[in-house]
């Protein structure tokens, strides 16, 4: 998917915070001092048999652009494109799980619009509010900055196996679990200890998105491969070659930017490149808040990783 923001470039407004040109996670316009109105919209294929499960995962993916704004959702609208043939059953069990995850999230999906299309997809336009002086941003991670990761990598290599139907059953519960997980605990942990660099993990993959991070803020970004949390079938499954084409195309547009250490073999480049739905935060937190991030985590049941740090300099090295 090519980004659009450069189509643009230059057609803005003083009330635009974030929009095109930014590489940030949803559009933001300031309203007055004390308030932005955060947008955005995300959907996608199915990723697992279940309709039910399907629409919660969509609905949990894109209020997940929200989250990593450090946004409160407020409502959302449905998108659907579906065959003509699809029974009503599907489609309202589709609905109600992106309703039921939507109601988790203490929000309500006030409406939508669907359309025809060969092949089912489903996603929402979420809208949120944040203080414009406590947005997340991509392009605010300094050095000195540690990288704290919310939830495990795998799942795009998961669901491709799935969808070969070369999944356990284990597997496929484990990958259902942490996609239908909202990313809103790390989100407001990260706003009430003030930090101003997050995004999410998703399609671009966790490099991807790291890059973006690092060319943003101008800043080297290091990943340390052996504290990456993985879906414990992950690496079987990236063995086997269950890639979907998102992870050829994200090595083959950020491999430039990216050194890795020789003891990092192609498997484990792979799945760093690995497309993900639904995907955890990636959060930039001082060396002097880290320790009450993680007091905060554990009260909060929340899990998170260290998995790296930025320095001075520029693109990312895996060691």
């Amino acid at each position: 998917m090519l980004p659009l923001r450069s189509m643009y470039a230059g057609k803005t407004s003083p009330n635009l915070m974030l929009g095109l040109d930014d590489p940030d996670d949803a559009a933001v316009w300031k309203l007055d001092d004390d308030s932005a109105i955060v947008v955005t919209t995300d959907f996608f294929t199915p990723v697992v048999d279940e309709p039910y499960d399907y629409g919660a995962i969509s609905a949990a993916n894109s209020l997940s652009d929200i989250y990593a704004m450090g946004a409160k959702p407020i409502f959302a609208l449905n998108v659907a494109a579906l065959p003509t043939n699809i029974p009503p059953q599907i489609l309202s069990e589709i609905i109600r799980g992106a309703a039921d995850k939507a109601m988790e999230a203490g929000i309500l999906i006030a409406g939508g619009h669907t359309v025809q299309d060969k092949e089912p997809k489903f996603g929402l336009i979420v809208i949120g509010l944040v203080h414009p002086d406590k947005l997340l941003k991509k392009s605010a991670v300094q050095p000195g900055d540690l990288l704290i990761l919310t939830k495990p990598l795998g799942v795009g290599v998961t669901t491709t196996a799935i969808k070969r139907e070369k999944a356990d059953v284990a597997s496929i519960t484990e990958a259902k679990k942490w996609m239908k997980n909202l990313n809103n605990t790390a989100s407001e942990i990260a706003v009430d200890l003030q930090l101003k660099a997050a995004t999410d993990i998703t399609g671009f993959s966790l490099l991807g998105h790291a890059y973006e991070m690092a060319s943003s803020s101008g800043v080297r970004i290091n990943i340390f491969a052996n504290d990456i949390p993985f879906l414990s079938q992950a690496r079987k499954y990236g063995e086997a070659g269950y890639f979907a084409g998102g992870a050829a195309d994200n090595r083959m547009h950020y491999s430039k930017f990216i050194q890795f250490d020789k003891s990092i073999d192609e498997v484990m480049e792979m799945l760093l490149f690995d497309p993900q739905t639904s995907g955890g935060l990636l959060i930039a937190c001082p060396k002097e808040k880290i320790e009450q991030f993680k007091e905060l985590a554990k009260q909060n049941n929340q899990p998170i990783w260290i998995i790296g740090n930025a320095e001075v300099g520029s693109n990312i090295h895996v060691e």
